[in-house]
Order: C-alpha cells, then structure tokens, then sequence
C-alpha cells in the first residue's frame, strides 16, 4: 500500500514536471523579446528539475540515488540563473529586448556610470 502511494507521487511529481516544461516551451513561443523569454525558459527549469529528482528518488527509494542526485540540483540551481543573468545582459546591451514593456530600467544607469568611469562617451 506504502509502495503504491508513493509510485502515484512519483508520478504526480512527473506530470507535474511535464506541464511545467509545456509552459516554458509555450511562453518561449509567445513572449516577444529576449528577457521575457528568459524569464519563461529559467522559472520553471529549478522547479521541474526539482520535481524530476524528487521523482526519481519517490521511485527508486533509496538515500544512495537521492545523494547522487542533490549535486545535480545544486549546481544546475546555481548555474542556470547565472547563466540566463549574463544572457539577459547581453540582450540588454545589444537592444535585443522591447522598450514598451520594460517597466524599471535599472541596468542603463548602471551602464552609463561605468561608462563615464572608463572613459567611454
């Protein structure tokens, strides 16, 4: 009865994972410009990685496979906002991004002071 409960959270976890991966995909087709995508495609990753590993060790059920897998999940925690961070960067500096929908500009400024500080007009 244990077995069977936690095979149906399993595969709660995977559905789940599944729908969140179908949202991403759907918010890379419909957003329009370089952040917002980003924002799309990174969001949902953690989450249904996490779902994903949480899946497999519900199956396997065993300490050994859910060590093996929390470095997976630490690293792709750390890499994966950092990684969209210098992408969102780029986008920014390349005007790969639409104006009208973006609300606060916080990096121009900051873009601007460093440029007086090198030098740069």
């Amino acid at each position: 009865m244990f077995d069977a409960i936690l095979d149906v959270a399993a595969l709660v976890c995977l559905v789940l994972a599944g729908l969140l991966s179908a949202a991403a995909g759907f918010g890379l087709l419909r957003f329009t410009d370089a952040l917002s995508r980003l924002h799309a495609a990174t969001k949902p990753q953690i989450f249904g990685l996490l779902l994903v590993i949480a899946a497999v060790a519900l199956d396997q059920r065993s300490w050994g496979v859910l060590l093996a897998l929390m470095p997976v999940f630490v690293f792709q925690s750390i890499t994966a906002p950092a990684a969209a961070h210098m992408v969102g960067r780029a986008a920014y500096r390349t005007g790969e991004l639409d104006d009208d929908i973006l609300l606060v500009d916080e990096l121009g400024p900051a873009i601007a002071r460093a440029g007086k500080r090198s030098g740069e007009d």
